[in-house]
């Protein structure tokens, strides 16, 4: 069992830890942070259900990678969150698909891509570039519903 203990002395930059420490390595890492949205579509050529116009309460996960500043860090969380906010979620929250994202079928699977590009045009931008930390989109996951999702790979990309 462990006990429990109220720390005494804050860790101190500049005197407990050396600005040479904060950065423990040289490895490529990656960050992940989800978004949701909701929002209606219908899909062409298609005999079912969701030929129909419907909503959805979309899940998105990102995996970012890339190397690590002289912090410690690849990429805050709020620089990702400002991205989704700015370049993509505009387009898609309380949205009709099929009326703002480019003419396509509104699959999953067509969505999907789409954010993957937004994403990586917004991280080549000259303002999140200044790091040059090499951040790359690695995936992106778009639940539609909590048991059914499409997924995009930058490995399957590079491989085609």
């Amino acid at each position: 069992m462990h006990d429990f203990r109220i720390v005494e002395k804050l860790q101190k930059f500049g005197e407990d830890i050396s600005s040479k420490q904060l950065k423990y390595h040289h490895k490529r890492v990656m960050v992940s942070k989800e978004f949701t949205f909701d929002a209606a579509h219908h899909l062409h050529a298609y005999e079912g259900k969701c030929m129909n116009l419907h909503g959805h309460t979309y899940k998105v996960v990102f995996g970012i990678s890339g190397y690590l500043d002289d912090r410690g860090l690849m990429i805050d969380f709020g620089d990702i969150k400002k991205i989704w906010k700015n370049d993509i979620e505009i387009y898609l929250d309380h949205r009709y698909l099929n009326e703002t994202l480019p003419p396509m079928n509104t699959t999953a699977e067509n969505i999907v891509y789409w954010i993957f590009e937004k994403m990586e045009e917004a991280l080549s931008k000259d303002e999140m570039k200044q790091a040059d930390n090499g951040a790359r989109v690695e995936f992106v996951r778009l639940y539609e519903t909590p048991t059914s999702f499409a997924e995009m790979r930058r490995e399957w990309m590079e491989n085609e």
